[in-house]
């Protein structure tokens, strides 16, 4: 595999470099094996999901290559264009129930949470989200898994409501009051008590993870507070 050119985004645990034209590699951080993500997205992709096109693994399986998706993420689409956030939340929310309807491979493990045998993504929120020109791409299969839908949907919902903001600035205003409507417009076809009871399991699960910030974990617990004052489903 050839030298990757510049670094283009870096996520939790892995970067995005330039790898020639229309192509970009992704690359683990620390040496883990992405070929199981590889195969999630070849699989999902045969069946039509949108996700960008796989073209090479290396030999270490730490990284792959695959099709460089041009447009914005769901999160900067809705900064950019605040009118259309009810109909990004409503497009999260096909590509939840789109996913959940794929048959389920047989080499991905049990989630960590809930119980079920529908394909999940468990981390399926607006920055994983690329507003392609061809629509919406979805990226970061590191966690695939298999389970409950009803997980994927309880994470994203505590991911979005937790997420860290900018600072200050007409964006941040924008994002601030856009993360509720976009919650609203996302979450209506999963309501039920079902939802709330996984939300709790979710909101216990996650903020066990090191990558997320001392306030992100403080945003989900408060999620869990918060539940019998207005946000209860």
């Amino acid at each position: 595999m050839e030298a990757p050119g510049k670094l283009l985004a870096s996520g939790r645990d892995a970067d995005i470099f330039e790898y020639g034209r229309g192509r970009v590699l992704r690359r683990s951080r620390n040496g883990r094996s992405i070929v199981a993500e590889a195969r999630t997205m070849e699989f999902v992709r045969a069946h039509g999901y949108p996700v960008p096109e796989v073209f090479d693994v290396s030999d270490d399986g730490s990284a792959l290559v695959m099709e460089r998706v041009g447009g914005p993420t769901m999160v900067d689409r809705g900064a950019a264009r605040p009118w259309r956030i009810r109909s990004l939340g409503r497009e999260l929310a096909a590509l939840h129930q789109s996913l959940h309807d794929l048959p389920t491979p047989d080499w991905l493990a049990q989630a960590p949470l809930g119980s079920g045998d529908r394909l999940l993504h468990m981390d399926l929120h607006p920055l994983n989200v690329l507003m392609g020109a061809d629509g919406p791409m979805v990226i970061d299969w590191t966690n695939a898994a298999i389970g409950d839908p009803l997980v994927d949907v309880a994470l994203t919902w505590a991911l979005i409501a937790s997420g860290d903001l900018p600072t200050g600035g007409v964006r941040s205003a924008v994002l601030g009051v856009g993360r509720g409507l976009l919650l609203d417009a996302f979450l209506k076809p999963f309501e039920g008590p079902g939802l709330t009871a996984m939300l709790v399991d979710a909101v216990e699960w996650k903020t066990t993870d090191q990558n997320l910030t001392a306030p992100e974990v403080g945003r989900m617990r408060s999620l869990l507070d918060d539940r019998g004052t207005g946000t209860d489903r």
